[in-house]
């Protein structure tokens, strides 16, 4: 989606497959550079943003660093964004104070002390503002200040700003301006927020078959977010089965809609039963949060696991954003993904500072 020469700079690190990028160019950005070690996420970043350079670095080393400069240049840079690993900092993992990847973040602040770009925002996991007394939140405030960025902070909600899933992200953005970003206000109210079956309901059902990596829309688009995925789009890809086991199938059956492990009978589903395992979505809720494997959520409707392309639309990524790679790798590239959604507010927000 390259946008005319005038359009603002953006770098993309620990790009992943581009969610954030991606969702800043669809306000109006242009991305010219994604960083990322993971070669299958480098691969679907590189292929939805034809126009930029795609670099497989590690970040923790300094020589990173020139590797950017060199491509870069010394073309302006308006925006840098990034999202650091998450691990050290998720609820869902183990979480140890001591793990290196809670630390990548000084490699934007290395960076933007030698670019100088107008705006910094660093997105992560809720548990970075609070987990080790609040250590590395305290740490990313102190970087931007020692770099002159004026600091403002937010944990946004998913559903808020039109994203279909109980996500929460916190976002720290920096500006060189006297004064303070002001966060987008959430553009969706409570009783609006889109559902599972507005985001996902358009989709064919795969009774029979496993789907195909391409395939027609066997329906017509029946609310307005379904409508907005599929612009640009003239058929589905992503949207791959999985063949379940007779066993699973029974277990899934005996989850009602909304439910979990919690409402199945004593002696059912026993080989998973921890937090949200065996989950089935509701279809007039937003869905739980995407994570990056493809076993514990299921359906609202129908009997299996949620496809990489409805895992995706859940994601707020359109219909037109393809993922390459395996299937397990298309499913844990969409649930490491910032949704583009909230790039896209802030991207929007950042546009209007600018102007």
């Amino acid at each position: 989606m390259p946008n005319d020469s005038n359009s603002p700079k953006l770098i993309d690190l620990f790009s992943g497959c581009g969610g954030l990028s991606f969702g800043f160019e669809q306000a109006g950005f242009e991305c010219i550079l994604g960083v990322d070690f993971d070669k299958p996420a480098l691969d679907t970043f590189s292929h939805n943003h034809p126009h930029a350079t795609a670099l497989q670095l590690d970040l923790s080393n300094d020589e990173s660093i020139e590797r950017i400069l060199d491509v870069i240049k010394s073309q302006p840079i308006d925006v840098i964004v990034a999202g650091p690993p998450c691990q050290g900092f998720s609820l869902t993992g183990p979480r140890r104070e001591s793990d290196i990847r809670n630390k990548l973040f000084y490699s934007v602040f290395k960076l933007a002390k030698v670019i100088k770009p107008k705006f910094i925002v660093i997105e992560n996991v809720p548990g970075i503002a609070t987990l080790y007394d609040g250590k590395a939140r305290k740490a990313i405030l102190e970087e931007f200040e020692k770099l002159d960025y004026k600091p403002s902070e937010k944990l946004m909600y998913g559903p808020d700003y039109g994203v279909p899933q109980i996500r929460k992200r916190m976002f720290f953005v920096g500006v060189l301006d006297e004064n303070p970003f002001v966060f987008p206000p959430a553009a969706v109210k409570k009783e609006n927020y889109v559902n599972c079956e507005q985001a996902i309901g358009d989709l064919p059902a795969l009774d029979n078959s496993l789907g195909a990596d391409e395939m027609e829309y066997p329906n017509p688009a029946f609310s307005d977010y379904q409508k907005a995925m599929r612009r640009g789009s003239e058929n589905i890809k992503n949207h791959t089965g999985t063949k379940h086991s007779d066993l699973v199938v029974s277990v899934i059956r005996q989850v009602p809609e909304g439910g979990n492990h919690k409402d199945l009978p004593e002696g059912v589903g026993d080989s998973r039963k921890f937090n949200e395992a065996w989950t089935r979505y509701h279809s007039k809720k937003p869905s739980k949060t995407i994570d990056t494997g493809h076993r514990n959520h299921f359906h609202y409707k129908y009997d299996r696991v949620p496809t990489a392309r409805e895992n995706a639309r859940l994601q707020s990524f359109p219909d037109s954003f393809v993922f390459l790679g395996t299937k397990t790798q298309q499913y844990k590239q969409i649930g490491n993904a910032v949704p583009p959604l909230f790039g896209y507010s802030l991207g929007t927000q950042i546009l209007r500072n600018m102007k």
